[in-house]
């Protein structure tokens, strides 16, 4: 955590009440995540904590944090990667909001049901059915599909119907999303009022434009500020062009004094290694500091059949950072930084 202690939450908001705290040096299994809020179990203590404060171990199946008075660590067990599909053999299987069978039913299944699995945790799988449903059932009752052990996904593991590579960006076709835009502003900063959707739009040009330096072919989910196309529309883009790679710029905002940036990803499999060379690259210095890796649930991501990763280039509710971010000089440094990530990320 990047505090001594952390709040854990009933519900995923800040304004939720307080059910218990952990301190620095803590261990937790995270369960799920909604729009950056984790939820965590640590002994008798279960509820809800903002992901921003938990950071994961590099190559692990587990995430590291530190804090800012100790610079102590702390390790948060996260679920392994699952792939393919497999076949509901029970003749009625509940889906559970939580790996176990103390959490809330949201939906059920039956005998010869396919459904997409997406992670694993001891005897629980998370999977997402064939109507949307996402939660978690008892992997006894599924037949078929792959589930691999986090440990043993490197950072070098890839889905190779996927993920293409051939040692070099040049003339790869990448697709750069700005997040927002047209009447949804995104985060508003707190002390200039700086929109998000105009830093993001502003941000992806300047990666766009250094993207194309490197020899990258690059399309724009948008390219003005009145423009909102859908999140489907926008991971649509990218399987209509047979893209290589998605990037998706945001701004963050919190109600705690947090500062820097957050590379997410969703996908062990397909999504992490280039998450974690844009995150790298970010972690050189680009005026903000990183805070690494997040496992991220959002559409842009979890929707999406290519390498993706969305990144958060500094808190836009925090004065320091939103003094920054406003200034060109460090979007262009951020946009460089993600720029040479990509890059990295195919010549590896």
């Amino acid at each position: 955590m990047y505090a001594s202690s952390l709040n854990v939450r009933s519900e995923p908001a800040a304004s939720a009440a307080v059910t218990g705290t952990l301190a620095a040096g803590a261990t937790v299994t995270v369960t799920e995540e909604q729009h950056g809020w984790l939820k965590v179990r640590a002994g008798s203590v279960s509820g809800w904590v903002a992901g921003y404060y938990l950071k994961r171990t590099s190559g692990s199946s587990s995430t590291s944090t530190s804090s800012s008075s100790t610079g102590s660590k702390a390790a948060v067990k996260t679920t392994a990667a699952s792939s393919g599909t497999a076949v509901v053999t029970a003749s009625s299987l509940r889906i559970r909001s939580g790996p176990g069978t103390g959490y809330e039913v949201v939906g059920s299944l039956q005998s010869g049901n396919k459904v997409t699995l997406l992670l694993r945790q001891g005897e629980w799988s998370r999977v997402r059915a064939a109507g949307g449903t996402v939660g978690w059932v008892s992997s006894g009752y599924l037949s078929g599909g792959t589930v691999r052990s986090a440990s043993t996904i490197s950072s070098n593991s890839q889905t190779p119907s996927v993920v293409r590579k051939s040692g070099s960006i040049r003339g790869k076709l990448i697709i750069v999303d700005p997040g927002h835009g047209g009447t949804d502003p995104g985060m508003l900063g707190t002390t200039y009022d700086t929109m998000e959707k105009d830093l993001t739009l502003q941000t992806s040009l300047y990666l766009r434009d250094y993207l194309t330096a490197k020899g990258a072919r690059v399309e724009m989910t948008r390219t003005r500020g009145d423009q909102k196309p859908a999140l489907s529309q926008r991971v649509q883009l990218g399987r209509q062009l047979g893209a290589d790679a998605f990037v998706s710029i945001h701004y963050n905002s919190s109600p705690k004094n947090v500062s820097g940036t957050l590379t997410f990803f969703y996908s062990q499999q397909n999504d992490l290694r280039l998450a974690r060379a844009v995150e790298t690259r970010l972690g050189e210095g680009i005026g903000l500091r990183s805070n690494g890796l997040s496992f991220g649930d959002y559409h842009i991501l979890r929707e999406n059949p290519l390498p993706a990763t969305l990144v958060e280039l500094g808190f836009l509710s925090n004065p320091y950072d939103e003094a920054i971010v406003r200034k060109a000089a460090y979007q262009r440094k951020a946009a460089q930084a993600v720029a040479e990530g990509v890059a990295d990320y195919f010549n590896k």
